[in-house]
């Protein structure tokens, strides 16, 4: 095996690794925004803000850290559109797998999570990189 391609293959483990980290990072300070707003507002408002933060937190958290985009509106204003299809994804697989499939309401949320993370890193590069592209 070449050095390039062990330093391409290290890197984008690398890259995967941070995203990884990025995502607990991410729902753990969602929760705590969630948990800190729900004494303040109804259990919806709360979580509707809370859901914003990990938008931003993600943005920021990815473009720079894990694939190396700088930061820009344009990216910032497109990156939401990952979390619309992650969720838009997530709820009909969700569906899909305890109407059709008979999972349990319990365990299909964590099947449907274990599917959808490649699938969001792969938005969230493309997304990225796209508006790398475009300024």
């Amino acid at each position: 095996m070449s050095k390039a391609i062990a330093s391409d293959k290290g890197e984008r483990i690398g890259r995967w690794l941070r995203f990884f980290i990025g995502g607990v990072l991410n729902t753990g300070l969602s929760y705590a925004v969630y948990l800190l707003l729900r004494t303040i507002f109804a259990y919806q408002t709360a979580y509707a803000i809370a859901y914003i933060v990990g938008i931003v937190f993600g943005y920021l958290f990815n473009a720079r850290l894990v694939f190396n985009v700088e930061w820009s509106w344009k990216g910032f204003w497109a990156y939401p559109l990952v979390y619309f299809l992650q969720y838009i994804g997530s709820a009909v697989l969700l569906g899909l797998f305890i109407e059709r499939l008979a999972v349990s309401e319990v365990i299909a949320p964590m099947v449907v999570s274990a599917v959808m993370v490649p699938v969001t890193y792969a938005m969230s590069r493309w997304v990225l990189s796209w508006t790398r592209h475009r300024g």
